[in-house]
């Protein structure tokens, strides 16, 4: 029974490991190194600044938060006695780290009901929605990173009852994606991508 168990672990894991060439871009600390390595991605933003407004930094420094650009990204496996897997803490998945249900919410909201979390322009064109109810909702600027950081981790109501108040740690965080906002802006204009 123990060398059954210990297979079918053995079997997640491996299984839990494939999931194709979505890998992130080494170099995350530099802007300019990731678009040159992924052009489709400066495309995606770009087309995504263009129709919903927010900046590429804004974009880049979330989705590094979120998923370190990884297309596959999932959130960890929670276990049972330790040995037991007994699946992930959240529906979160893809470059944007999504909800299932909040991706569903995009889906139909925006008519795009083909989109995929594991494709570049799906996830940031999901940022900008959220991030452009994040606007109507809230009243953040599209351009403060730290504060749509907050509401995109926390929901809208979330963010609207404070509930990242009593979160240091997430805090700190939203801190730090408002830094990479405004590094990864520097950067990408000294490369003249901005």
């Amino acid at each position: 029974m123990i060398r059954f168990l210990s297979a079918v672990c053995v079997l997640m894991l491996l299984a839990g490991c494939g999931g194709g060439n979505k890998v992130s871009p080494s170099n995350l600390d530099n802007a300019c190194s990731i678009v040159k390595q992924r052009p489709k991605y400066l495309r995606a933003m770009k087309k995504t600044e263009k129709k919903w407004g927010v900046p590429v930094p804004v974009q880049m420094a979330v989705m590094h938060q979120e998923s370190k650009f990884d297309g596959d990204a999932r959130t960890p496996l929670q276990w049972q006695l330790g040995v037991i897997p007994m699946g992930r803490q959240s529906s979160a998945f893809g470059y944007s780290q999504a909800l299932d249900g909040t991706w569903d919410h995009y889906r139909t909201s925006t008519g795009n009901r083909g989109a995929k979390r594991d494709k570049i322009r799906d996830a940031t064109d999901f940022m900008g929605w959220y991030m452009n109810e994040t606007k109507r909702r809230n009243g953040i600027p599209l351009s403060d990173a730290r504060r749509q950081y907050l509401a995109y981790h926390e929901g809208w109501t979330g963010y609207a009852r404070g509930s990242y108040r009593a979160k240091g740690w997430l805090v700190s965080v939203s801190s730090r994606v408002g830094d990479r906002a405004v590094m990864y802006d520097r950067q990408l204009r000294s490369c003249g991508k901005r």
